[in-house]
């Protein structure tokens, strides 16, 4: 005898729909009959709005179908896990789910914490490229990357799991209040407009009262948010405070950290090196901040590098020292790109780093599945 369907509100798993994408798992009227089959398209927002207007459901057990444990993934699988999670955490930051949200943030953040513990250099390597963030999606997925960045550097302090997990979820959603706003503003290339300027100021206190709103009940994590952008000994905002939380800290570092290698309409990402030395030279006087850039290295994943054998390569994991990481070269020494990369161990003379490259100096493609081949 088959198992009874068990349906859900569309409502609490919207975030795992994507307008233009196929279903992953079918979309049910609300007596649960089909609507909509897996692989299905939901072709608009318009469209998903109706469907959530008139009480769709999920079937919960195909949706955990679709769910794939990161600890369990070969190593070639782990980059497109990566983009699905990135997506669907940024998705979940720009609808409301009241009172559910901090469930469904658990339930997200749950595999990018596990692709962080199963290969932090490839973590390492989401943040320093920040590839794929296209029609306004900056908002979203900084958090994402902020929590990263902010967890690895917890775990470069000592912090317990628990820690780390607040870490992730005060990043997360330190800019809740205004992610569609960073979108925009990402894409602007005319100065910041005086409406925009006061959500901007504000935004640490609405992110905490919209957090306050749909349940978190943590003190700590709200007491964070709230305070992400105060300096210590004042200076700050909203409320120029002298003396920031610790955590407050910790993500303000990662906030600025990852804000450096994104793009903008007004600006091209910073190399790394430059990120790192610039973050470092602002919050000398951080724990924070020494921990962040000691995680991360003097030649972060993702880095773009030039070797002594006039090869153009990204980096790919940390070395035994901070000089000696492994590489993919990419573009020979000819300045011709290679059909396939070629791992490079930067500890010996030939393949030493010479320089970092700046993004635009590489215009090459590459896969990340054969890079993890390497």
């Amino acid at each position: 005898m088959s198992e009874p369907v068990r349906l859900a509100p569309l409502a609490v798993y919207q975030h795992f729909v994507g307008v233009g994408s196929p279903l992953a798992f079918g979309i049910r009227d609300a007596e649960g009959r089909l609507l909509l089959a897996r692989g299905q398209v939901v072709g608009t927002a318009e469209q998903l709005e109706l469907l959530l207007q008139r009480g769709a459901k999920v079937d919960l057990a195909e949706l955990q179908s679709t769910r794939r444990d990161p600890r369990k993934l070969r190593p070639d699988e782990l980059p497109a896990c990566w983009r699905e999670s990135i997506t669907v955490a940024a998705r979940l930051l720009r609808v409301s789910l009241g009172n559910g949200f901090v469930r469904a943030l658990d339930e997200v953040a749950a595999p990018l914490l596990q692709l962080i513990a199963r290969d932090p250099d490839l973590a390492i390597f989401q943040v320093v490229r920040q590839e794929g963030m296209a029609d306004f999606q900056y908002g979203a997925q900084h958090g994402v990357h902020a929590g990263i960045a902010a967890v690895l550097a917890a775990r470069e302090l000592g912090a317990s799991a628990d820690e780390s997990l607040r870490a992730f979820r005060a990043a997360l959603t330190m800019n809740l209040s205004v992610v569609e706003l960073q979108g925009k503003l990402a894409h602007q290339l005319f100065a910041v407009k005086p409406q925009q300027r006061t959500l901007l100021r504000e935004h640490p206190m609405r992110s905490r009262q919209m957090l306050e709103e749909r349940g978190v009940q943590d003190v700590e994590w709200l007491r964070a948010v709230a305070e992400h952008h105060e300096l210590p000994g004042g200076g700050g905002y909203p409320s120029g405070l002298h003396t920031p939380s610790t955590l407050a800290r910790l993500i303000t570092v990662a906030d600025v950290y990852t804000a450096k290698l994104s793009t903008r309409a007004s600006r091209a990402p910073l190399p790394s090196d430059r990120a790192a030395r610039d973050l470092f030279v602002a919050h000398r006087q951080e724990p924070a901040a020494s921990a962040l850039v000691k995680a991360f290295g003097l030649y972060p994943p993702g880095t773009l590098v030039r070797l002594a054998s006039g090869e153009a390569a990204i980096v790919l994991r940390r070395g035994a020292t901070p000089q000696t990481p492994l590489a993919a070269a990419l573009v020979n020494r000819s300045g011709e790109p290679m059909m396939n990369p070629a791992r490079r161990d930067c500890a010996h003379a030939a393949h030493a780093i010479q320089a970092v490259q700046e993004p635009r100096q590489l215009r090459v493609q590459w896969v990340a599945e054969k890079l993890m081949a390497l």
